[in-house]
């Protein structure tokens, strides 16, 4: 049976390529340590997810 290339990947965190394999417990990043900073930048709201501000006609249409 011929051998797979595993996938390498940058981590989010610290760029080091890694592979994206189930063998690497921590996906897509390279460490725990990386994965636990991300969590962390969530956390502290470092991160956010954008979405549209609503106006107050919006805020009517919901009652």
């Amino acid at each position: 049976m011929p051998s797979r290339t595993i996938r390498q990947v940058p981590c989010p965190s610290c760029g080091t390529l890694t592979p994206f394999s189930p063998d690497n417990r921590w996906r897509p990043f390279c460490s725990e340590r990386c994965k636990l900073i991300d969590l962390g930048q969530w956390a502290t709201e470092q991160y956010r997810v954008a979405a549209e501000d609503q106006d107050e006609t919006g805020a009517e249409h919901l009652n």
